[in-house]
């Protein structure tokens, strides 16, 4: 299964969220710019690789509006968005250099009066600068995850090319310059979160929102994209499917035996008493929800250190780090660091939140979240869990956190052909008032049309498919832990924190799909690799079988640092779908064989 280098896995997706990098050769190649594999690059990870047509877009934008012999632009969904990374250029700059950093808003064209007016705001907005900055913008992109998806892209691009979509030439300048925390309070007065209507059973979504504007632009988004484009999928149901996401994630609906029945009526409790889709907030992306969800705990509570506790994802380390007056971390996630973290406590020292996961990536290690609840609770500071790896039909983490975050990229879509991310406030949670105002007058809904009603139709079968991953991968782990030649096999099922998985462990719960394993020499990773016949690429959560070496695509210019917190350079991270088991133990086998001969 030689897969071709740079092309979309999964194969011949136009919106593919990971890539063909088959062999470990390729993979460092890649990271280091290598210009035979740059060319043959078709696509990558969305927040790490700017889809070609976004590209394309951005070149338009500057085409029509800039000089493309000296300005880029990074694309994103709304002028809040934009701002973000305007000013984060703007810090990085001399005050000359900045004033070349500028914002421009893109607005539909049915009505040119209504459209320039300040009250239509955007489709599009782009942040445009010198070439030079790229580099500067392209953090933003990576860490904040709130960039345009490929699938708005697709439209604003043909909308922009046959004069739908027009440059907002009277924008209020303070309405794109606010500071995040002193956003418009646009869903004071409404039922619940966007404003759902009561016995409607619809989202009404947010004012960025084109799918649902209750205007005449609103209608023609949908005419533009249904009758232009002829979509397959329905994208006037993206209410309905946003709405049925977050029943879903609350717990309430699980299946769709008859979704609009289902949607209609009133809703209930979900997995915790309490708990409804009200305290479900969706993103474009998993990282938008804990980049966003960080900017909210500071608008909430003020500017304070956060803590990060056990070896994350690594944009969730620089987020803290890079937005906001800095981050507390504790790489090992050990009993000794909680140790720490009570006597600073204990000695005055006050923080905004903790952010985890559960369990860890990529060494699968669970935190003591008991404990760290407690000491949350007494010395009052804020709990987020990052369920993304778990999934909360395998865990249940809310009781121990105010906010859950989770990327639905992953297990929850499996199809790895759309973004998503979500937050779930803790009904019971002791900031829950004050989170629960603050997401009420500051959340903006982003997520784009198509993408909610892939992502909702994707999501129908995640039980029944999280159930097969979960029998599978511990089958599969069970045979690796008595291979000779591998060294570790990292899974919350063997793992020494393993008492601390099972405490928040569901009754009918396994343990994920995703494991790591190390080997007693570098050959006998690269052999492993190479000759594993599944495929290799980045993210997780697919309903095929992924691998990659890990540590080298995550951390590849820092694997002394990370190799100081126990991450192998050479491990290799493995997520498991919905193969055959006898299937995928053959090719596992066949490639312990080759690990073997070297």
């Amino acid at each position: 299964m030689l897969q071709e280098i740079g092309g979309p896995v999964p194969p011949n997706t136009d919106h593919a969220v990971s890539v063909s990098l088959p062999t470990w050769k390729a993979t460092v190649a890649y990271e280091e710019g290598e210009p035979w594999i740059v060319r043959k690059m078709q696509c990558g990870y969305p927040r790490f690789f700017v889809h070609p047509t976004i590209q394309e877009l951005a070149l338009e934008v500057v085409q029509r509006h800039g000089n493309p012999e000296t300005e880029t632009a990074t694309l994103f969904p709304s002028p809040k968005t934009a701002e973000i990374c305007h000013s984060f250029i703007s810090t990085k700059l001399p005050a000359e250099e900045s004033r070349k950093v500028r914002i421009l808003n893109f607005v539909p064209s049915t009505t040119h009066t209504e459209a320039q007016s300040s009250a239509v705001t955007s489709l599009l907005s782009c942040v445009v600068y010198p070439k030079e900055y790229a580099s500067i913008a392209k953090q933003v992109w990576q860490h904040s995850g709130n960039g345009v998806s490929s699938r708005r892209g697709e439209f604003c691009l043909s909308a922009l090319r046959d004069g739908f979509l027009i440059k907002k030439e009277h924008a209020v300048a303070d309405e794109t310059s606010q500071k995040f925390s002193k956003g418009p309070r646009r869903y004071r007065g409404k039922d619940s979160i966007s404003g759902m209507s009561r016995g409607t059973g619809v989202h009404a979504t947010s004012d960025h929102s084109p799918e649902k504007s209750g205007n005449q632009d609103g209608r023609e988004y949908l005419q533009f994209i249904e009758e232009r484009f002829g979509r397959n999928l329905s994208t006037s149901l993206a209410d309905q499917a946003k709405l049925a996401v977050r029943r879903r994630i609350a717990g309430v609906l699980t299946a769709d035996l008859d979704l609009n029945a289902a949607l209609e009526e009133a809703s209930g409790e979900g997995r915790i008493p309490g708990l409804t889709e009200s305290d479900v907030f969706l993103f474009p992306t998993g990282m938008s929800s804990i980049f966003n969800c960080h900017q909210m705990l500071m608008a909430a509570r003020g500017g304070m250190t956060s803590i990060c506790f056990g070896f994350p994802y690594i944009d969730t380390l620089k987020i803290l780090q890079k937005w906001g007056p800095g981050c507390l971390f504790y790489g090992h996630g050990a009993s000794e660091d909680l140790d720490d973290l009570e006597s600073r406590l204990v000695n005055g020292e006050r923080f905004l939140a903790l952010f985890t996961e559960v369990p860890g990536n990529p060494l699968l290690k669970t935190p003591d979240l008991q404990r760290i609840r407690s000491l949350a609770d007494r010395y009052d500071f804020a709990v987020v869990i990052d369920e993304t790896v778990g999934s909360f039909l395998n865990i249940n983490v809310l009781p121990y956190a105010d906010i859950v975050v989770s990327s639905l990229t992953k297990i929850f879509s499996g199809d790895s052909n759309v973004m998503g991310g979500s937050a779930v406030l803790n009904p019971h949670g002791q900031y829950y008032q004050t989170l629960k105002e603050t997401f009420l007058a500051e959340y903006e809904d982003n997520y784009w049309a198509e993408d909610a009603v892939f992502l909702e139709r994707n999501s129908r079968d995640f039980v029944s498919r999280i159930e097969k991953i979960n029998h599978t991968t511990e089958e599969v782990t069970a045979m690796l832990k008595n291979s000779t030649v591998v060294k570790n096999v990292y899974y919350p099922k063997w793992n020494p924190s393993r008492p601390l998985y099972e405490a928040v462990r569901n009754p009918d719960g396994g343990y994920g799909g995703l494991f790591s394993i190390t080997f007693h020499s570098a050959a006998a990773a690269v052999a492993f690799f190479d000759h594993l016949e599944v495929h290799k690429g980045p993210s997780l959560g697919t309903n095929f079988t992924l691998s990659c070496p890990y540590t080298l695509l995550a951390h590849f210019s820092e694997l002394e640092w990370a190799k100081s917190f126990g991450i192998d350079p050479n491990l290799v991270r493995v997520s498991v779908g919905l193969e055959e088991l006898p299937e995928l133990q053959s090719r596992i086998q066949a490639a312990l064989d080759a690990a073997t001969s070297v």
